[in-house]
This record gives structure tokens, C-alpha cells and sequence, in this order.
């Protein structure tokens, strides 16, 4: 395998953990959240919305948005740097 696509592949390797990251620290925050600050996340903002349903849609907009950077990135760095190594492959 050559360098450039050892580097390419731990440059994506490297963005998918970090992305990972956070939607676990999301998602585990959220449900830490509900198992152990049941009174906190109870809490009315406004009449029908509480801490938790804000938390939760949080959680959900925070999974789009991850995959969304991802895909931005790839898009940007990683077709083209991919595209760029299989042409000087060719020759």
C-alpha cells in the first residue's frame, strides 16, 4: 500500500472516530441524563416542552449534523486526494 493512501486512510480513519465521539458522548450523555437526573431533565422550559425533549431533539440534530460534516468532508478531501492517487497510479 503506498503512502499516500495509508495517510488518506488514517486521515479518514481519524475524522470517523473523532465524528463517532461525539454522537457518543451525545447519545450516552442523554441517556446518563435520564437514568441518573430524572428531576433535571423533568423540568418544563415552556408548558409541553421539558430539559429532556430538548435534550433528545439535541441528540437527533447532533446525529444529522456529525453525518453531514462526514459527508461534507469526504466530498472535499477525501474523493479528490482519492481520485488524485488512482490517476498517478495509472500512470
Amino acid at each position: 500500500m503506498s503512502d499516500d493512501i495509508r495517510a488518506l486512510a488514517h486521515a479518514r480513519w481519524r475524522v470517523a472516530i473523532g465524528l463517532s465521539a461525539v454522537v457518543f458522548v451525545l447519545y450516552f450523555g442523554f441517556i446518563l441524563a435520564v437514568a441518573f437526573a430524572k428531576e433535571a431533565i423533568a423540568v418544563q422550559i415552556i408548558p409541553g416542552v421539558s430539559v429532556g425533549i430538548l435534550a433528545g431533539a439535541v441528540v437527533i440534530v447532533g446525529a444529522w449534523i456529525t453525518t453531514w460534516v462526514y459527508v461534507a468532508w469526504a466530498n472535499r478531501h477525501f474523493d479528490s486526494s482519492l481520485k488524485s492517487i488512482n490517476e498517478k497510479a495509472r500512470g
